[in-house]
């Protein structure tokens, strides 16, 4: 059997085993301790949903590399196309010489994302942070205004602009002073809407609480975007509601500001869309600038800055541009990328999976008091855990104990949200069946265990 179909199975007495022991104790004097080890997996190899460490035990990944994988660990055809790639030539900067997987992959984007206008123009960067921060640029160029509006919970990276733009400061702890003109709205976080409103008056309230900002922080005049991760990610797993996006669409519009959709976990198919703002689209509210990374290229670095090209075009010579943004092995497999999403159906497959975890994570909310929400688009789904559902208190100890329970019998799983009480669902999309249900009971039985 190829290790892809295989199943999760521990086959040392203690994790890591004795070879996962020595790499990590080895990082641990190599590589600086904020860079945190929480799992006791140290890969040899790995092969759809499914990794084998040093030691012979199989983890089965429902983190995917934090959204990377969503065509799996080294799918052959990404291998393939990386290699054949790399016998041609690894590299050309993009400002010096033409490569053809850039301008094919750019042309292939252009013609899927759903922004605004009808002739599109995309540029590649390196990680998602890059992304934002080039999104951030773009729209400042193009609008000729000084400041951006951000959400709580958002998460954008780790650069000076993006760790500004990311709400938990823990992620920036001690590197101020941050860059001005980044201001801050609440999110929709329905879960948590004060009192007991009803989801329109939720809506209206963070809508009112949006429109706050343009009188106590920046004038809407001088607001070049309003930058919104379209789901979530680090922030818990949070959909923006529809009504909601359309009413910040409104406000862009009447304002003059763009709007940014950071697609940077939500792409490539993750949501059962190709893009979470594709149910914007349909909504009648698609974005101006669309910023992605993650599984863009199956786990070559890569990201993407897509907008219509009288946005792109309004850029002066020399602000954009990077000496490995749209490097020739990662646009080779960003292109294999999305002709797999596309010839296998995995958003049809996201759809699909989503509504499987989702159906069994609400059976364990009717069955355990410690799930509070559930929520997602597609495949990309929360579960959010409480030690009251009155309250809401957050049960953070309790997710730190079950995101060690469940490795010690084989599932990775991960937390999110700004109590880190939420575990997200990130499982690569060719998952089968069996292996899905097989990490849906390790982590029942472990919730069973420990609740």
């Amino acid at each position: 059997m190829m290790l892809r179909d295989e199943l999760p199975r521990i086959i040392t007495e203690t994790l890591p085993g004795p070879k996962a022991k020595e790499i990590i104790e080895r990082r641990g004097a190599a590589v600086p301790g904020a860079i945190r080890c929480v799992y006791p997996c140290v890969m040899d190899h790995a092969q759809g949903a499914i990794i084998e460490d040093v030691d012979g035990n199989r983890f089965l990944d429902f983190v995917g590399g934090v959204g990377v994988l969503n065509v799996g660990h080294a799918h052959p055809e990404v291998v393939e196309a990386v290699q054949a790639q790399a016998e041609r030539y690894f590299h050309g900067m993009f400002n010096i010489v033409t490569h053809e997987g850039y301008v094919a992959l750019a042309e292939r984007l252009n013609a899927l994302v759903p922004v605004r206008g009808e002739k599109k123009k995309t540029f590649f960067a390196n990680s998602g942070a890059e992304a934002d921060e080039n999104g951030v640029k773009v729209a400042k160029a193009f609008t000729g205004r000084p400041n951006i509006i951000v959400f709580s919970g958002a998460f954008h990276g780790r650069t000076m602009l993006t760790m500004a733009m990311t709400s938990k400061k823990a992620y920036a702890k001690g590197m101020g002073p941050f860059p001005d003109g980044v201001y801050r709205a609440e999110f929709p976080y329905l879960y948590r809407a004060p009192g007991h409103m009803s989801e329109a008056e939720a809506i209206d309230y963070y809508v009112e609480k949006l429109e706050t900002v343009f009188e106590e922080c920046s004038p809407a005049d001088k607001v070049a975007a309003i930058v919104v991760e379209p789901l979530q990610g680090e922030g818990g797993f949070i959909p923006a509601p529809i009504a909601w996006v359309k009413a910040v669409r409104k406000i862009c519009d009447d304002h003059g500001i763009l709007l940014m959709a950071d697609e940077v976990q939500s792409g490539f198919g993750r949501t059962g869309k190709l893009f979470a703002s594709c149910y914007w689209a349909e909504a009648g509210c698609a974005p101006d600038i669309i910023t992605t990374a993650k599984s863009i290229a199956g786990g070559v670095p890569l990201s993407a800055i897509i907008a219509r090209a009288e946005i792109m075009d309004a850029v002066p010579g020399g602000v954009i541009g990077g000496t490995y943004g749209g490097n020739a092995l990662a646009c080779a497999a960003g292109l294999k990328v999305l002709e797999i999403i596309e010839r296998d159906h995995l958003c049809e497959r996201s759809a699909e999976l989503g509504e499987k975890v989702k159906a069994r994570y609400r059976k364990w909310q009717e069955k355990y008091d410690i799930v509070g929400d559930v929520r997602g688009l597609g495949a990309m789904v929360g579960i959010e855990f409480v030690t009251d559902r009155e309250t809401k208190a957050p049960a953070t100890e309790f997710v730190g104990k079950l995101i060690a329970e469940c490795a010690s019998h084989g599932l990775l799983i991960e937390n999110a949200g700004t109590y880190g009480n939420v575990i997200r669902f990130l499982a690569p999309l060719v998952i089968t069946d069996e292996q899905l249900e097989a990490g849906l009971d390790i982590m029942e039985a472990a919730i069973e265990k420990l609740a």
